[in-house]
C-alpha cells in the first residue's frame, strides 16, 4: 500500500472520511485477505495484486538476475523522483532479523558503502535501514516455500 499511494494510483474508493488512499484492508482482488494474513504472498501474487489495482509490475526473481543487475535497479531507482519503485522480497531470517518471508520497498543507494536504505513496512519492528546490497541481494536467494522459488524483487510504477 506504501507504493500504491506513493505513485498516487487512486483506489477507487474512500478510506476514511475523504481520503483516497489504500489500505491494506482493501487488497482483495486477487487472494482473500484472510489467507494472505495466515500465509503471506509470493512474489507472483504481490506483482498480480499491484496490476488489479492499478500499477505496473515487473518481478525479478533471484536465480534469474544477478547481484549487479539488482544493484543496479537500486541506484536507478534512488535517482527516481516519482517511480518505478522497488519492493524488495527477501528472507528476514538471512539477514539475522526475526521473522521469514518480508516485503519492503527499498528507497535509496549510498554508492560509497554500497548500501541500500530498506524502509521496512513492520516499523514497530524494524525502523528504516541500511543493509550491504550483496545481503540484501542473498537474502532473495531463499526459496519461497508457498512458491517453491526464490524471492527477488518487483519495479513498481504508474501506467
Amino acid at each position: 500500500t506504501i507504493i500504491l499511494n506513493a505513485l498516487g494510483v487512486d483506489p477507487g474508493r474512500v478510506w476514511k472520511g475523504p481520503w483516497r488512499w489504500f489500505h491494506e484492508d482493501m487488497l482483495n482482488c486477487c487472494t482473500p485477505l484472510d489467507t494472505v494474513k495466515e500465509h503471506g504472498v509470493t512474489v507472483a501474487e504481490l506483482a498480480s495484486l499491484a496490476r488489479c489495482n492499478g500499477a505496473t509490475a515487473r518481478s525479478y526473481r533471484h536465480d534469474e538476475t544477478t547481484e549487479d543487475q539488482f544493484r543496479a535497479a537500486v541506484r536507478t531507482m534512488s535517482r527516481q523522483e516519482s517511480g518505478p519503485f522497488l519492493l524488495a522480497a527477501y528472507s528476514r531470517s538471512c539477514l539475522g532479523q526475526t521473522g521469514s518471508g518480508h516485503f519492503s520497498p527499498v528507497a535509496g543507494y549510498h554508492a560509497k558503502s554500497d548500501m541500500a536504505l530498506v524502509l521496512d513496512t513492520a516499523t514497530f519492528k524494524y525502523p528504516p535501514h541500511w543493509l550491504p546490497v550483496s545481503a540484501l541481494f542473498n537474502a532473495m536467494a531463499k526459496v519461497d516455500p508457498r512458491s517453491d522459488r526464490c524471492r527477488g524483487w518487483l519495479l513498481l510504477d504508474k501506467p
